[in-house]
């Protein structure tokens, strides 16, 4: 696939997006959920080794192809990895699937309600590095816990500022303003998140276009502006901490919005599986997450 097939799939393919990118701090917790436990490694190194083998055996999965997962958003050190002897984006292209790389290097403390994105002073030569190893987009959390306009506006606005600087490199955004779906103010910051996001949609300079990583909302169908906006190449959701089963019966009720699921694509899968476990369990979780993004209650 090159850019423009990329494109095409992300924008109109029917799947979702599989999110294999935990990092740093919520890597020992993905290696637990998978059955091992923090005495199986002394370092960091052979830490990120384990998780990079649950990825790789997750992508040479006969289930893992573009037929149902049209994208996969990768950990640096997964893309600058190998999977089967090939840079991982590759191995990834090669089974239909569209390559996205995690930019964001973590959060700050909370001010006015929301974490801001820590700065990102090397982000230039990160996606120099990841467009040369054939990754089409990129991918950007922040985390909002209140609704406060103004903490939710400078979320929008750094979003969209970060969102400029990977659109130059030539890589497609994908903007994650995550909303805590524990806020006890979760509706409202729903609504000003998508009265912020509108204005800097409509403000956008050029013609280019942005993807959306948003938690699914309280009200359904809130977000449809969204996915109907002309700057929008796709919106999609994060599971945000929902079981698989209740992730899945919330997203259906939500028109045009994909999966991008991480703990609920992966919850069921445990390391001592047998290949055959390991594949049959992760097939019946892509085809129900599959199922809720495409077909809509």
């Amino acid at each position: 696939m090159n850019f423009t097939e990329m494109h095409d799939k992300i924008g109109a393919g029917k799947g979702f997006i599989a999110a294999l990118d935990q990092s740093g701090g919520s890597t020992p917790k993905a290696l637990k959920g998978y059955g091992v436990e923090e005495g199986a490694w002394s370092t960091d190194e052979e830490m990120f080794g384990l998780i990079h083998d649950m990825r790789a055996r997750i992508i040479t999965s006969p289930c893992f192809t573009g037929e149902k997962v049209i994208g996969a958003i990768l950990f640096e050190r997964t893309m600058d990895g190998q999977v089967d002897g090939k840079p991982t984006p590759q191995a990834l292209v090669e089974r239909g699937v569209v390559p996205f790389i995690k930019i964001d290097k973590g959060l700050e403390d909370e001010a006015n309600g929301v974490q801001m994105m820590k700065p990102m002073p090397e982000l230039d030569v990160l996606l120099k590095r990841a467009k040369a190893l054939g990754v089409f987009g990129t991918k950007e959390r922040s985390v909002i816990n209140l609704a406060n306009r103004e903490g939710i506006a400078a979320i929008v606005a750094q979003q969209f500022e970060v969102g400029q600087q990977v659109l130059a490199a030539g890589l497609m955004p994908m903007l994650e303003p995550e909303i805590n779906i524990q806020s006890p103010e979760r509706a409202q910051a729903d609504q000003i998140l998508l009265e912020e996001t509108l204005k800097a949609l409509d403000a956008m300079p050029g013609t280019d276009k942005v993807m959306l990583k948003l938690s699914i909302p309280a009200t359904s169908g809130l977000y449809d502006p969204l996915v109907d906006h002309p700057r929008v190449l796709r919106v999609v959701a994060l599971s945000g901490g929902y079981s698989r089963p209740d992730a899945c019966a919330e997203l259906a009720k939500n028109r045009g919005m994909i999966a991008s699921f991480s703990r609920a694509l992966l919850e069921d899968l445990r390391h001592p599986m047998s290949a055959d476990e390991f594949d049959g369990s992760l097939g019946g979780a892509i085809d129900e997450i599959y199922t809720a993004s495409t077909v809509k209650a």
